[in-house]
């Protein structure tokens, strides 16, 4: 992927074209870049880049949860977050917030929204919150659901499962 033409950054490219609508991209980047303004204007003297990153880097989640079927139960089991698709939910999360702000027009949206994910606030870092806070919820369950007390150690972080629910116990 190219780096845009302002910044020079991979990062503000992925985040152009996730905003994008009906591959209107030179819309999406004049949107961005007058958000990158106002942010430069809101931030307090930072650097508009250096915020964007840090409000992208805050939204990254660590942990999300995946069901997985053993016998004939779900589970919600705790797996970490490949690197490349926390950014992309963060992106993800920042834009669908940003959209449903209150403000009027999408450039406040977007820099209000960056602005608050620069500072640990913000529905963005809600949603990561929340997405940590049902992961570490479920870690317990996984072994009290009528299993008995020796199988209280986890494998990996990959799938979090008990190593008695291997490949031939019915997990694929």
């Amino acid at each position: 992927m190219a780096p845009d033409p302002v910044y020079a950054s991979t990062l503000v490219t992925k985040f152009v074209n996730s905003m994008m609508w009906g591959g209107k991209k030179s819309t999406a980047q004049g949107i961005f870049y007058e958000a990158m303004k106002n942010l430069e204007e809101k931030g307090g003297g930072d650097d508009a880049l250096k915020l964007f990153k840090k409000a992208v880097e805050n939204c990254k989640p660590l942990l999300e949860v995946k069901t997985r079927r053993v016998g004939g139960a779900n589970y919600q089991v705790p797996i970490e977050v490949n690197p490349d698709r926390r950014t992309s939910l963060a992106i993800r999360w920042l834009i669908t917030y940003g959209r449903s702000r209150g403000e009027k027009g999408m450039t406040d949206k977007l820099s209000n929204e960056l602005l608050d994910a620069a500072n640990g606030r913000g529905a963005a870092m809600k949603k990561k919150e929340d997405v940590h806070r049902m992961a570490e919820a479920t870690r317990p369950s996984l072994t009290t659901a009528g299993k008995p007390a020796e199988s209280q150690r986890f494998v990996s972080a990959r799938n979090d499962l008990p190593a008695r629910w291997g490949p031939r116990n019915g997990i694929r």
